[in-house]
């Protein structure tokens, strides 16, 4: 007797979340509120308090005081004392790593993994791993790289299993992509427009470089990443010290950026060297050489432009491409950038803050896709 066929088709539940530890789900939005309060720990407490009476994030069995305790104990939080014996909190590295680990997620969490290892590179060398494609032979090729299965499929179809002979125009050669070190300095704008018009553009930017920052650290290991800010001055700062990162009364001094950016990859050994400006206005300042500065916010000062112009020349000429990511769309920016790009030969995006941090990382890997042959 045949059994009967099971039926088939769509069965719809009501979605339920995974599950996740209370300290796990406020765990998720304490690391975001630390990002927007720059690691201000009292801060954070107080926003997620008055979240937690709005929203009933917690209950009677786990409160936000179990939550603070919680973190202490798994050593996320320490507390200190000044020399005046008050008190305090202060997060440590384990939670400055959570921060830029929870940036990578959600950054780069939703995009397709590719192959693990470093990256490719458009100088010939010696190669850790094939391509996957072949091409015909050409001189000068080496005879390790001659793929004997296809060359031989190619001499049995042109000249016949009968009358077998292999040839030059039979052999067939698998190409190569060669791994190479990557020296990045990725380049913050702090001014003080980064957060003028009711728009806070200096997070997106911080969650970018923790973002790459944790990336290159744990994807590609061998490559370094800078990163420096710049406001009326040029500094670098500790990939540590990205959480605190706050903007200032600054104008924007492009020019003390790429010089700071260029002094770094100079004494970098990587071959391959590339620059990653994000900024949202125009260059605005300059310090002269008297130790003065000349600013002028209004338009585009020529003075102030043409030195900018002559910086992305310079970086040209050393074979270091800047990336610009114009997170502003004002159309007057256009031209300078446009014409700072022409200098330097390199790339400009004119982007909002969703999908900076998959743009930023696309140009990353795109840099060194050209194959070798």
């Amino acid at each position: 007797m045949r059994k009967a066929d099971s039926k088939k088709g769509f069965v719809f539940k009501q979605y339920q979340a995974p599950f996740q530890t209370p300290f796990d789900k406020l765990f998720e939005i304490f690391t975001e509120l630390l990002t927007h309060t720059s690691g201000d720990f009292d801060e954070a407490v107080e926003w997620l308090r008055e979240l937690d009476r709005e929203f009933k994030l917690t209950t009677p069995e786990y409160t936000v005081d179990d939550f603070i305790a919680e973190l202490k104990e798994k050593g996320y939080i320490q507390e200190r004392l000044d020399f005046k014996g008050q008190g305090g909190v202060d997060i440590t590295s384990k939670m400055e790593k959570a921060l830029r680990q929870n940036a990578l997620v959600q950054i780069f969490g939703n995009m397709h993994k590719g192959k693990s290892g470093n990256h490719k590179t458009k100088h010939q060398g010696q190669s850790e791993q094939d391509a996957g494609d072949f091409r015909s032979y050409q001189y000068g090729d080496s005879l390790e790289k001659i793929s004997v299965t296809e060359s031989l499929k190619n001499a049995q179809v042109n000249h016949g299993i009968g009358d077998f002979s292999l040839s030059e125009a039979d052999l067939v050669v698998e190409d190569t992509q060669f791994k190479s070190q990557m020296s990045t300095v990725l380049m913050i704008d702090i001014s003080h427009s980064m957060i003028l018009y009711g728009e806070d553009r200096i997070t997106p930017a911080k969650k970018v470089a923790m973002a790459l920052s944790e990336l290159i650290l744990t994807r590609y290991p061998k490559d370094s990443l800078d990163v420096i800010v710049f406001g009326n001055d040029a500094w670098p700062i500790e990939i540590k010290d990205l959480p605190y990162l706050q903007v200032g009364p600054f104008h924007t001094n492009t020019v003390a950026g790429l010089q700071l950016a260029m002094d770094i990859l100079r004494r970098k050994r990587h071959a391959n060297k590339q620059i990653f400006m994000i900024t949202d206005g125009k260059p605005s300042c300059l310090r002269m050489s008297d130790g003065t500065y000349y600013k002028n916010p209004m338009g585009l000062d020529p003075f102030i432009t043409s030195k900018c112009y002559s910086m992305a020349a310079q970086a040209r000429k050393v074979n270091i491409p800047i990336t610009t990511f114009m997170i502003t769309s004002d159309p007057y920016l256009q031209e300078f950038v446009d014409k700072f790009t022409a200098s330097n030969l390199g790339k400009a995006y004119y982007t909002g803050l969703g999908n900076l941090g998959e743009m930023i990382f696309e140009d990353y890997q795109d840099n060194r896709k050209k194959r070798i042959r």
